[in-house]
């Protein structure tokens, strides 16, 4: 055992110091006043970890919003949808249906009859093609339009295929519209209504179309005045006005010049008492 003096004496002479350990230096354990060791608590920051977890937490939460609110809409479109295209509350009906303008020849029961087959189907689905198609094949109906009335109702806008002659045609008259189309038959000529006479036949059908082309280039005051128009041949079409007073119209052509210089020969004072008006070639008209 060294004293105190032969301890200095050890160190001045170079023997290895003792090193002795930093005051800062961590010590895993600490001495216990007994002896031993005891472990030391390490005080570890949970910061981090909560602000992850937070974050975590907040993503989560609005994937689940976005899910729900995507959920909710899409329920509300199918409600929507239903409601328009499924559901009774725009449904069609029949009772709610305006028909105008079938004119003399159109059966109006007929139509409502072909509207009632659509009775119930909402607005947005039905088939206003198919429905127009089946009103024109009923007897007299020229055109048809057809309008959604919302919220369960339509406009059904009738073009009819009104007369304006009557043939003689098997013991009756055939009444024929502007386009040739036999719209009724009636056993006496309505009163008003210009007759042609000409046969209603493949051998009259030449003839019996320059007198129909006759007529819907007069005017109405014009073709209100026209009792009779007669046809031997297409190009030699006669008109028997109300008066008694005769019209030698020619072929088809020139109608225009033709009517204008016909109501100019009748407006003359001079031709009040003519019986006959010759305007087949308009720009040399005859009177007598």
């Amino acid at each position: 055992m060294l004293r105190g003096g032969e301890l200095v004496r050890a160190r001045d002479a170079g023997s290895a110091p003792v090193p002795e350990p930093p005051a800062t230096s961590p010590s895993p354990f600490a001495r216990a006043s007994g002896g031993g060791a005891r472990p030391v608590d390490r005080v570890v920051s949970t910061g981090m970890a909560d602000r992850l977890a937070e974050k975590a937490a907040m993503r989560r939460h609005r994937v689940r919003n976005r899910v729900l609110a995507w959920a909710g809409a899409a329920l509300a479109v199918a409600a929507v949808a239903w409601a328009i295209l499924f559901s009774p509350l725009l449904g069609a009906d029949p009772a709610k249906v305006e028909i105008s303008g079938e004119g003399t020849v159109i059966d109006v029961a007929q139509v409502q009859q072909v509207v009632s087959g659509v009775e119930g189907v909402p607005l947005p689905r039905l088939d206003t093609i198919g429905l127009r198609d089946e009103i024109l094949e009923l007897n007299g109906v020229r055109d048809v339009r057809i309008l959604r009335v919302w919220p369960d109702g339509l406009s059904v806008a009738l073009e009819s295929r009104e007369p304006v002659a009557a043939v003689p045609h098997e013991g009756g008259f055939a009444l024929l519209d502007r386009d040739g189309v036999q719209v009724a038959s009636v056993e006496a000529a309505p009163e008003g209504l210009p007759e042609i006479g000409v046969a209603l036949d493949e051998q009259g059908a030449r003839s019996l179309r320059a007198a129909r082309i006759v007529l819907n280039a007069l005017p109405a005051e014009l073709r209100a005045e026209v009792a009779e128009v007669t046809a031997s041949t297409q190009d030699a079409v006669t008109m028997t006005l109300r008066d008694g007073a005769v019209v030698e119209w020619g072929n088809e052509e020139d109608a225009a010049l033709k009517v204008e210089v016909l109501l100019a020969l009748r407006a003359l004072p001079e031709n009040q008492a003519a019986a006959l008006f010759d305007v087949s070639a308009p720009t040399m008209p005859i009177t007598r």
